[in-house]
């Protein structure tokens, strides 16, 4: 990765950061659907990072995140999970012909529908990490996954949304 590449990648990851903690985090629709578009921080960082400094990355942008939120840690524990599954995640999704290895992970680049399950599998098992952990009660459950589900299709249309302005 170059100098002008690790700049870039960390302007993004701001990027996604500040707009959480300053704008997204106002967006809720009926009390449901919550939009936590700081997951594309770390899901869309380069196919060649890797897991430790993903799991680094994870951890931080979770931590951030939770002292604007006081949240004490819910959103750290399930940045740093989906994190360490993400290079896992991507192997599952890998189609027949491979990656190039300085391929960015975009929409332009990987397609609609690659792009659409990829966010959608790191983003349910954020949401239900870290909605499980705000409840702390499995007589919760069924509330927990009515907001997973909410929040997993208000954070990918977001998330989809923001990736028709990126350049690449």
């Amino acid at each position: 990765m170059t100098q002008k590449n690790i700049l870039s990648q960390g302007l993004v990851f701001g990027f996604y950061l500040l707009l959480q903690i300053f704008f997204v985090r106002q967006l809720v629709l009926f009390d449901y659907a919550f939009c936590f578009a700081y997951i594309a921080s770390v899901t869309l960082l380069p196919f060649e990072t890797n897991r430790i400094t993903l799991i680094l990355l994870g951890f931080f942008a979770g931590m951030a995140v939770d002292v604007f939120y006081n949240t004490i840690g819910a959103n750290a524990a399930a940045m740093t999970l989906i994190a360490f599954l993400r290079p896992s995640i991507i192997s599952l999704l890998t189609p027949q012909r491979g990656y190039d290895e300085r391929q960015t992970l975009s929409l332009s680049s990987m397609g609609l529908t690659w792009f659409i399950t990829y966010t959608v599998v790191l983003t349910v098992i954020h949401h239900f990490v870290l909605f499980l952990l705000e409840a702390s009660d499995w007589g919760l459950f069924f509330p927990v996954l009515l907001k997973v589900i909410c929040s997993t299709i208000f954070t990918t249309v977001v998330i989809v949304i923001i990736q028709f302005f990126r350049r690449d």
